[in-house]
């Protein structure tokens, strides 16, 4: 695929947008560093972040190169439907604000292996600790980097070493600052991201209605749907090509809330945005952080829709192929960039830049929590200081992203990266999100069945993959699910009878309590996902 690179003006409105986040990264962790920092204040920015800098910094974190290439791609060739990962992600948060971090604040959690640890014992922490350790730097940040590295290479034709160097190096700046500096560069982040892709957006659309002779960028839309009426159906029907991907109704009353529930309920590296604050603002950052889950898909996958309508009709007939002459769907997105005028690509390119550098700034402050205080200070140097545990997270930063940077460029052997990831990480879901949901909400849990849901859904995950090949991952992944939690409520069972286990979380009623605003936003978010999956459907 030919591209044109960037421009000196391109390069000009980038190095504004880097200069502007560090220069704002700096002062925000010289106003903090006046007074003595504490371990709680670096990893979470304890009661210092605002809603708005928690939503931002929620959606900052979770958006990425995959978003743009991969579910841009998705776009072009499955559809709307792709975007249930995207707005069944805003529902998901609704039920995470009322019911799991009220649960985290109560019990002063700060970290996941903590919460473990008070609920069940230190073997399922450590065991859980040492794990995500590993899968966040070996697999996470270390694709996060490939895949950011490959796409501003396919976008703006940087060398890929450079490119994983550099991405390395701009995160480390944000990420050693701390979680304050991270929570509210991400708020230029996400102002940065939301701009590029809507330039990207209305340029597609707008080549969209110079091609079919539209008036406007707003009649394009209901060319595309006149164009490719099966790319706006949000649940596909089970002889949909994609169905394994998508598996009909599962994704809204299925298995797609397991996975939803457990990447915003039960992850350290999102929801430790959250365990910093007060209830409320907590529970309104991550509503602010629904709302603009609502808005990705016509950031990043109407332009896919758009390219494909394009392509139907005569248009990147060779762009959009590779070197074999194969049709590649992931081309859509560098496609419709290549063809933005001089400067406004620049701004595109910060915005892709933006999505990669904040996941990889929240991936690395992760890892650096669980192994400052769920290692280091439970294991190896209990009484640390609290100054000394913040230089130990920052060497942890440096130490990951070595490593990442060692390894991403190994990831080119794989043919799809990002689904190869995407699957095969989340085999461990089941099992977490049991441990965590049962734990919560069911007292007689024991730390022995939490433990044999931890080792057993890794075996069971790969039993299913490879006897049971045939029915959709995401279906899979919910039965394996309630195998766990049979297991969990079995073993529970055997072990403690009809006795509540000692170590049970303590919750009431009125722990879940919501405000007026807050319900009232909720009913509307929930209102507009029922019109969208209405007029999709």
């Amino acid at each position: 695929m030919k591209n044109t690179g960037l421009q000196s003006l391109d390069i000009v409105v980038f190095l504004i947008y880097f200069v502007a986040i560090s220069t704002y990264g700096v002062w925000i962790y010289r106003k903090k560093a006046k007074k003595e920092e504490s371990s709680r204040d670096y990893f979470l920015a304890e009661g210092s972040l605002t809603f708005w800098a928690i939503g931002a910094s929620l959606i900052a974190s979770n958006i990425s190169a995959e978003h743009f290439i991969g579910m841009s791609g998705s776009g072009f060739a499955i559809g709307m439907a792709i975007s249930s990962y995207e707005w069944m992600s805003a529902a998901a948060l609704v039920v995470v604000a009322i019911f799991f971090v009220p649960v985290y604040l109560k019990n002063k959690i700060y970290t996941m292996p903590q919460f473990l640890r008070q609920r069940y014992n230190p073997l399922v922490a450590t065991t859980m600790a040492v794990f995500w350790l590993l899968l966040y730097v070996f697999v996470n940040l270390t694709s996060i980097l490939y895949l950011g590295a490959l796409a501003l290479e396919v976008t703006a034709g940087v060398d890929f070493t450079m490119a994983i160097v550099a991405l390395a190096c701009f995160a480390i700046i944000i990420t050693i600052g701390g979680m304050k500096v991270i929570g509210y560069t991400d708020v230029i982040q996400v102002v940065v991201l939301v701009i590029g892709g809507l330039i990207t957006t209305y340029l597609a659309m707008d080549l969209v209605a110079e091609h079919f002779h539209k008036p406007n960028v707003i009649s394009a839309f209901g060319t595309l749907k006149e164009q490719a009426d099966s790319h706006f159906h949000m649940i596909l029907n089970k002889d949909n090509p994609y169905y394994k991907d998508l598996p009909g109704l599962s994704v809204i009353i299925g298995s797609m809330w397991i996975n939803n529930l457990n990447y915003w309920g039960c992850n350290q590296y999102i929801i430790q945005r959250t365990l910093g604050a007060d209830l409320k603002t907590a529970r309104t950052g991550i509503l602010f952080a629904a709302f603009l889950k609502l808005m990705i898909p016509l950031i990043v996958v109407i332009p896919g829709v758009a390219a494909f309508v394009l392509h139907q009709n005569g248009m990147f007939q060779t762009e959009m192929m590779d070197a074999a002459g194969n049709l590649k769907p992931d081309h859509a997105y560098p496609v419709l960039l290549d063809l933005l005028p001089s400067g406004l690509k620049g701004i595109a390119f910060a915005a892709l830049t933006a999505a990669i550098v904040a996941s990889l700034a929240g991936k690395a402050n992760s890892i650096s929590t669980i192994f400052t205080l769920d290692i280091y200070k439970q294991y190896i140097k209990p009484e640390a200081s609290e100054k000394h545990l913040v230089r130990v997270g920052r060497m942890t930063v440096w130490g990951a992203m070595a490593i990442a940077v060692i390894i991403a460029p190994k990831l080119k052997v794989l043919d799809q990266a990002y689904q190869f990831i995407q699957e095969y990480s989340s085999f461990i879901t089941p099992g977490v999100f049991a441990i965590f949901f049962l734990g919560m909400f069911w007292k007689k849990t024991t730390g022995n069945a939490a433990l044999l849901a931890a080792v057993m859904t890794i075996p069971l995950s790969v039993v299913f993959k490879f006897s049971m090949g045939d029915i959709p991952f995401l279906d899979r992944m919910g039965i394996i699910f309630l195998i766990l939690v049979a297991m969990i409520v079995v073993v529970s069972l055997v072990e403690s009878g009809s006795k509540d286990n000692p170590k049970a979380i303590e919750i009431q009623s009125s722990d879940f309590t919501l405000n007026k605003s807050f319900m009232i936003c909720s009913i509307l978010i929930c209102g507009i996902l029922a019109a969208l999956y209405s007029v999709f459907w």
